[in-house]
Parts: structure tokens; C-alpha cells; sequence
């Protein structure tokens, strides 16, 4: 079974950084997507990055320029860098893996239990 385990979310105030962590299990497939999905209380849950295992990643519009993913295939990790944070980026925030990389929460069987960050104004 594929486990995949946040870290690192917490409060912070609008313009500065937080950087999250995603560890997964050995079971999870080399090939699969991984992607990191966010949701804001009383909304729903929305897409915010992906990268493929070969090192290609893609960012919705409201966070490029101020988020970065990373991954560490050996080391079976995910990490989101972000920074120049604003109050609609406050959410839980959910790292999830699949065999396809897109926006859609159902293209992703596997998930995390979630962080939160909480971003002042």
C-alpha cells in the first residue's frame, strides 16, 4: 500500500516563505505523478503543482513565480517551496500521487492526510 506522509505547514504572514514536505512509502511507482493539491475552508479541493518522475513540473497560474516543486526519486520525497505567500494561499495543503499528471483530484488514488498553512494579512 502507498503511504504518503506532509510536514512542515504552520502560520506565517503575508510575503514570507514555508517550505512542505511529502514522504512516501517504497511501493509507490517510479513512473507515477506526483502533485500537491490545497483547500481552503468551506471550498473545494484545487489543484496547485505537479512534477513527473522525469523532473517536468507545471504550476496553476496563482502560484507560478512563487512556488517551486522539487523531487527526490532515490529518496522517495516531494518537497514545495513557497514564498511571497498571500491570504489566499491559506489551506490545507495534500501531496497525491497517480500514473497521469493533471488538475483533476479523482486522476489521483493516492493521498496524503494533509498539512496546514495559515497565511496572515
Amino acid at each position: 500500500q502507498v503511504q504518503l506522509v506532509e510536514s512542515g505547514g504552520g502560520s506565517v504572514q503575508s510575503g514570507g516563505s514555508l517550505t512542505l514536505s511529502c514522504a512516501a512509502s517504497k511501493s509507490l511507482h517510479s513512473s507515477y505523478c506526483m502533485a500537491w493539491f490545497r483547500q481552503a475552508a468551506g471550498k473545494q479541493r484545487e489543484w496547485v503543482s505537479y512534477t513527473a518522475s522525469a523532473g517536468n513540473s507545471r504550476y496553476t497560474d496563482s502560484v507560478n513565480g512563487r512556488f517551486t516543486v522539487s523531487r527526490d526519486n532515490a529518496e522517495n520525497t516531494l518537497t514545495l517551496q513557497m514564498s511571497s505567500l498571500i491570504p489566499d494561499d491559506t489551506g490545507v495543503y495534500y501531496c497525491a500521487a497517480g500514473a497521469l499528471c493533471g488538475p483533476r483530484t479523482d486522476w489521483y488514488p493516492h493521498w496524503g492526510q494533509g498539512t496546514q498553512v495559515t497565511v496572515s494579512s
